[in-house]
């Protein structure tokens, strides 16, 4: 008794620890014209402004400019000097399931996916958690928005987009149900008969892997039929997973689809076309083989991890590396980001996998695209954010140099639409903490 008495109250801390965030709360809308003058300002889209200004009210961008060549009314404003320091767009982390888990030991903090194969009614928003600790430590390096995404089975769900600065899910998110998110069925690979690469349990048949990917398939170009006609004329009983995709049909929310092979790739795209659907592929580990395809059929690819080995022994052993460019200088819209798996807490090098892609053969703004602007497109919401525009949000922060490096990413203020954020995080605090303790500065 005394055992499982103290599992739980070492649990009920755990818990506690993790969602306890009681020393960073959210920043008060803006309530004050703010004017920041002097820095370098990377505007998402491709553009550098040297010596530039950045005003912005109400949680809007008002202007943007050369300082050099504008006179700017400073009547009750707030004035930044921002004088060598450089402002960019809040990178955006896409496919992540940041605030979905905490703890990966602690089965409580896990709520990621489901069982089962089609969670096509899944709505990851409402498991959201504004007040993990993992959070913030994007924040410190730029992060400010995020897609937050569910995982498991072949279609796992509807993703949301959001900002990091939030009390809850309700006030986070940007555009609840941004896109659906599947993985398109694939034979797996591996030594053994059946590609499994071991024995079979006792009692069961072999089934041939093409033969059980052709009926997943099959049973997905059902689902979407049956999808199709549902949210064209609802019966009277409602199916929430066929619901479920009525935005994906109408054009409101985006369909992201997981393939990496040259064959999977061409197969995916083909079938969302045959509903009227342009998908976005996610992982592309053989996209760059398909570039002519993906740009004839207006396809945006997000390409995860840069920093990993190649699937296939035979490929280059840089190639992750060179992906992302090969893929952009084709003329193909391109986003980084990183493996579900570990998204939550390793996502916040993402700024520094774009700087990777930059040495392999793209310039330095056009890598900072793949975690701003592109990354807006794809989840549809461009209009309002992603770069440094007129009528945007003020969603951005201020470096003390380059900050796609790990050495010159030094985030000293961010806004989020307007609010000047809070950038302590736990990692922060410890650090003082055991400065303090022992004398060190």
């Amino acid at each position: 008794m005394n055992k499982y008495i103290s599992t739980a109250i070492a649990l009920f801390a755990s818990v506690s620890l993790t969602y306890g965030q009681a020393t960073i709360s959210p920043a008060k809308a803006q309530s004050q014209r703010v004017i920041i003058m002097g820095a370098t300002i990377h505007t998402g889209d491709g553009k550098v402004i040297e010596n530039g200004y950045l005003i912005f009210d109400k949680g809007k961008i008002t202007g943007v400019g050369d300082a050099t060549v504008v006179k700017l009314n400073l009547t009750d404003a707030r004035m930044i000097t921002a004088n060598g320091k450089h402002i960019y767009p809040g990178f955006i982390a896409p496919t992540t399931n940041l605030g979905l888990i905490e703890i990966e030991a602690v089965k409580a903090t896990v709520d990621d996916d489901e069982l089962g194969e089609n969670n096509a009614h899944i709505r990851s928003i409402i498991a959201y958690n504004t007040d993990s600790k993992v959070i913030n430590t994007l924040r410190s390096n730029g992060i400010l928005m995020a897609q937050i995404t569910p995982s498991g089975g072949t279609i796992s769900g509807s993703s949301s987009v959001v900002q990091l600065d939030a009390w809850n899910w309700e006030d986070a998110a940007i555009k609840k149900e941004d896109a659906m998110h599947m993985t398109w069925p694939v034979a797996p690979r591996g030594r053994g008969g059946f590609g499994g690469g071991g024995r079979l349990p006792v009692g069961t048949t072999a089934v041939d892997p093409n033969e059980r990917t052709n009926n997943a398939i099959a049973e997905l170009n059902k689902f979407f039929s049956e999808a199709k006609v549902y949210t064209e004329t609802p019966p009277a009983v409602t199916n929430t997973r066929l619901a479920a995709l009525k935005g994906v049909f109408n054009g409101s929310e985006k369909l992201f689809i997981t393939a990496d092979g040259q064959k999977e790739i061409v197969a995916a795209v083909n079938f969302a076309k045959s509903f009227g659907i342009t998908p976005v592929i996610v992982g592309g580990d053989e996209a760059y083989l398909l570039t002519d395809f993906l740009k004839a059929n207006n396809v945006i690819v997000v390409v995860k991890k840069p920093q990993s080995l190649p699937n296939n022994v035979d490929d280059d052993v840089n190639m992750p590396y060179k992906n992302v460019a090969r893929l952009s200088n084709a003329g193909v819209t391109v986003v980084i980001s990183f493996d579900g798996g570990d998204g939550f807490w390793r996502q916040r090098n993402l700024p520094f996998m774009a700087g990777t892609a930059s040495a392999w053969g793209m310039s330095k703004e056009d890598a900072l695209k793949t975690i701003t602007l592109n990354a807006a497109k794809a989840m549809g919401v461009d209009k309002t954010t992603g770069s440094l525009e007129i009528g945007k949000d003020a969603t951005f922060f201020i470096s003390g140099g380059d900050a796609l490096d790990m050495i010159g990413n030094k985030v000293e203020q961010a806004f989020i639409q307007g609010r000047d954020i809070n950038l302590d995080n736990l990692h922060k605090q410890l650090d003082k903490k055991y400065s303090d303790k022992y004398g060190i500065k």
